[in-house]
């Protein structure tokens, strides 16, 4: 059956400046609270091996729940979806802010997470299919990706400005008028949803196994440093994650309408662009927390001189998304954008391991921040626009879901891997403080184990097809077309 084609809009502009908002706004949320992190274990009474649930919660809910929200988003709308999201995400904010002991941090954590997990896909669905495939998506793509990469930058420089000003509880509430002002002006903003000419039926079983069996990886690529790999928690839940997630695909195979459709998977783009976004997402999330940990816990830096720090990150990140990436996607494509990215974004985590000692300067670190940026800002908008490539309007909503999945559960593999590396040298059993040097020593190299890893997923984009090759036949219907946006 031919896919319902989305009605041309009259407004892209404001489309896109709406999405590029809600973007900013998920993105900026999972950097805001690192630097937040040890007013917010004091003022609690969180213990060391529990203040990473903080981030933990929001990062297993977010990461199980996408596949659900994104076959959301293709049987209910994009508008509707995008509008619930935003609103359990600032009430969840709000929450949050308003905590009293952990366990309601957590929780609203949690909601915060389910909150992303319908916003992120329908946000990535309504761009991916109102602007044409080609020159006009990859603009779209470039301001949609500038907003994310700054925003992941600028939620760290923002978290350690709030921080300082008025308390750990503004990292939160700041969130809330931003994702409530989306909610209000997404009905008049975006286009109507239109019914799908699909089945309208729902992979119940489907949704349940992609679900538990996501969330349980999360949790137990999360908990492996604090609980320990070998623990029921740590291996055992990544254990029984894989193993639900197996029967998952099983289950896809014979039902119907799947809530992932295996044929989404003949697609070499999306599939590259999974993988890469596993790779990226690895190396960035966990280099984040290790360069925060690094500035205050190293060079003594206070929660507001950290997050000043990443400014320039933010502003070079946004600035390469839109002034580099459309050109190198429309002159080189995808293989060699993606790759130049990678390699640029391991680079400059290179340099910046290459800077840090105990008694580094600011100005010495600037280099390495300035080519991470760079790098940052070329790759982020160039998966997504790889990830969108040949879908189908009906499986967009999936197709999104599956990208931003893969950066959940490689931002949760990455900061695992990583803080584990930089802590494999100190006795953290006694209660004296580890020498300096050998936090530093630690925390230098787990940077240069993400800048290799970056470099070497880079070679994962010479799995695209050449500029010019002819494609293969679609998976989905051959009628179905991307709609176009003026």
């Amino acid at each position: 059956m031919v896919d319902t084609v989305p009605k041309i809009h009259a407004r892209p502009g404001l489309m896109l400046a709406l999405l590029a908002f809600a973007q900013f706004v998920v993105a900026a949320d999972y950097n805001v609270v690192y630097v937040a992190l040890p007013d917010i274990g004091e003022a609690l009474g969180f213990g060391p091996q529990s203040l990473q649930w903080v981030v933990s919660a929001y990062a297993v809910a977010f990461g199980g729940l996408l596949l659900f929200g994104g076959r959301l988003v293709d049987r209910i709308g994009g508008r509707r979806i995008f509008v619930i999201g935003a609103v359990v995400f600032g009430l969840a904010c709000l929450a949050g802010g308003l905590a009293e002991n952990p366990g309601m941090l957590i929780a609203a954590r949690g909601v915060q997470g389910l909150g992303a997990a319908l916003l992120s896909p329908a946000t990535l669905m309504l761009v991916s299919t109102r602007f044409e495939e080609g020159a006009r998506r990859n603009r779209a793509m470039a301001v949609w990706g500038a907003a994310g990469s700054g925003g992941l930058a600028a939620g760290a420089l923002l978290g350690g400005v709030l921080t300082n000003a008025w308390g750990w509880e503004w990292v939160l509430f700041v969130l809330v008028p931003m994702a409530l002002l989306a909610a209000v002006l997404a009905p008049s903003i975006l286009p109507a949803d239109e019914r799908s000419s699909s089945d309208a039926s729902f992979d119940v079983p489907g949704a349940v196994l992609a679900t538990v069996g996501s969330s349980l990886l999360v949790l137990g690529l999360v908990s492996g440093p604090e609980a320990g790999w070998g623990s029921l928690r740590g291996l055992g839940s990544i254990v029984a994650g894989l193993v639900l997630l197996a029967v998952f695909a099983v289950v896809e195979t014979k039902t119907r309408v799947p809530l992932a459709p295996m044929g989404l998977f003949r697609n070499r783009s999306l599939v590259t662009a999974i993988l890469i976004i596993l790779v990226f997402q690895s190396a960035l999330a966990g280099s984040y927390y290790l360069f925060t940990t690094y500035m205050q816990n190293v060079l003594g830096y206070t929660a507001l001189e950290a997050g000043l720090a990443f400014l320039p990150l933010t502003i070079i990140s946004m600035f390469a998304s839109l002034q580099l990436t459309g050109i190198l996607l429309t002159k080189w494509g995808p293989r060699a954008t993606l790759f130049l990215g990678m390699v640029v974004n391991g680079v400059g985590m290179l340099l910046l391991a290459l800077s840090m000692t105990t008694n580094a300067s600011f100005w010495q670190l600037l280099g390495g921040l300035a080519v991470w940026g760079i790098g940052g800002g070329i790759t982020f908008p160039a998966m997504f626009v790889c990830a969108a490539s040949g879908v189908a309007p009906s499986e967009a909503g999936i197709a999104s879901a599956l990208a931003n999945a893969s950066q959940q559960i490689g931002g949760a593999a990455g900061l695992a891997v990583l803080v584990a590396i930089a802590h494999s040298g100190l006795d953290l059993s006694v209660d004296a403080e580890p020498a300096l040097t050998a936090v530093n020593d630690g925390l230098r190299t787990a940077t240069w184990v993400g800048g290799v890893a970056a470099i070497v997923g880079g070679l994962l984009a010479f799995t695209l097809r050449k500029p010019g090759a002819p494609a293969p036949a679609p998976a989905a219907d051959t009628g179905d077309e991307i709609a176009t946006s003026h």
